[in-house]
């Protein structure tokens, strides 16, 4: 499960559709409608918040925004709690950092296209669900 930290608008086609389906999915474990994944390390920033599913509504929704800005058709009716990202998670600085390496590693291997797109980008913005603060990686984080 990968709940990236930078902006959509930096994934690949396929970076894009896994992220929607793994909130999706996130979501569900949050509702208590699947057992599996239950003690998944990402699902930490969104629990930890006073009213989880729409933390993960407003990251879900996010993403359906840069969907609609390519012209994909994500389906919004699955969104339990939709709501507009407000900047309201923290995401150390550090994190955003690993992760932006990650997915340029990703890009890279299938999607070099992108990564062209993306060669001028130095500090990534993140999602409109988060607002980045000092730090280094989150502790939830897989070490490379």
């Amino acid at each position: 499960m990968r709940l990236w930290s930078p902006h959509p608008r930096y994934l690949d086609r396929q970076a894009l559709v896994a992220c929607w389906r793994e909130a999706l999915l996130a979501q569900a474990v949050l509702a208590e409608r699947t057992t599996g994944y239950r003690n998944h390390p990402q699902l930490l920033r969104f629990r930890d918040r006073p009213d989880p599913l729409g933390a993960v509504g407003m990251f879900l929704t996010g993403v359906a925004d840069e969907a609609d800005a390519r012209g994909y058709r994500f389906d919004r009716a699955r969104i339990d709690v939709p709501g507009r990202p407000d900047g309201s998670i923290e995401v150390t600085s550090g994190q955003l950092v690993a992760e932006w390496r990650h997915l340029m590693v990703k890009l890279a291997q299938r999607s070099p296209e992108r990564l062209a797109l993306l060669a001028d980008v130095r500090t990534p913005d993140p999602h409109p669900l988060f607002v980045v603060v000092p730090g280094g990686t989150a502790d939830w984080e897989r070490a490379r």
